[in-house]
């Protein structure tokens, strides 16, 4: 393995949310992507569009940060990366199968303009899996949201409701949902390593996964730190007529 890999592996699977949460949504990807187009929304270095890429997939990883795609360009199971805003993605209609997007939107300036970009950019059929921050609990540790949103440019939150609400506006009709960090303990937990203790305290907590993933089973599902939802776009017809429907309902308004 090449040290770049091997770092990237530390960074990104050695960590406490990353390791299921990005492994989720690529199971939902599904375990065969061979000639299939999948891009990466905010995809930093490429990595998990490159375990995309290992499935067969012709992927794409997309971000603002150059120097992230620079050491993405070292990978062994390096996509194609592409300089570029989440906001104006710099691809056709319809240019991909499949797109992923992991907790990037509730960074975003403007978090439902870059859901209406990647459902341009999705062809008919085809599906979005993304994950965002939910932290349900929010307000039973203000200080610690208010570090974590400071610390991470963290503008809006998002719950599977609200999701699916701007999903269906967009075409997209949300086939499943889950959350990560349900249980109190674990999303605190969440919130505390974010506001102290940054991307490394993040990864020094990788041994906790267990528990949380034990936590998680045996709490109510509805609740948690972080939101992962699959959606597929409709078919062409379906968006037309949905998109009547919406237009004749505001015009009736």
């Amino acid at each position: 393995m090449k040290v770049s890999d091997a770092v990237a592996f530390a960074g990104h699977q050695v960590h406490v949310c990353r390791w299921r949460e990005a492994g989720t949504l690529l199971r939902w990807l599904g375990p065969d992507l061979r000639g299939l187009r999948v891009l990466d929304v905010a995809g930093g270095d490429g990595y998990w569009a490159g375990q995309a890429r290992r499935r067969g997939a012709r992927a794409v990883a997309v971000d603002i940060a150059g120097p992230k795609l620079r050491r993405g360009r070292a990978l062994a199971d390096a996509p194609s990366l592409i300089l570029g805003d989440a906001l104006r993605l710099p691809f056709p209609d319809a240019s991909f199968d499949r797109v992923m997007s992991i907790c990037a939107i509730e960074h975003f300036d403007d978090g439902p303009l870059a859901l209406s970009e990647m459902a341009r950019v999705l062809a008919p059929g085809g599906e979005l899996v993304l994950s965002a921050d939910t932290l349900s609990r929010a307000a039973e540790w203000p200080h610690l949201y208010q570090a974590h949103c400071a610390r991470y440019h963290v503008q809006r939150t998002y719950t599977h409701q609200q999701l699916n609400g701007l999903l269906a506006e967009r075409g997209l009709d949300v086939a499943e949902y889950a959350y990560q960090f349900r249980s109190r303990w674990s999303e605190r937990l969440y919130l505390s390593l974010s506001a102290h203790g940054g991307r490394v305290g993040f990864n020094a907590a990788a041994p906790l996964v267990p528990l949380v993933a034990a936590a998680d089973r045996g709490t109510r599902a509805d609740r948690g730190a972080i939101v992962l939802v699959r959606a597929r776009r409709r078919p062409a017809d379906g968006a037309a007529a949905a998109g009547e429907k919406t237009a004749a309902k505001a015009a009736a308004t």
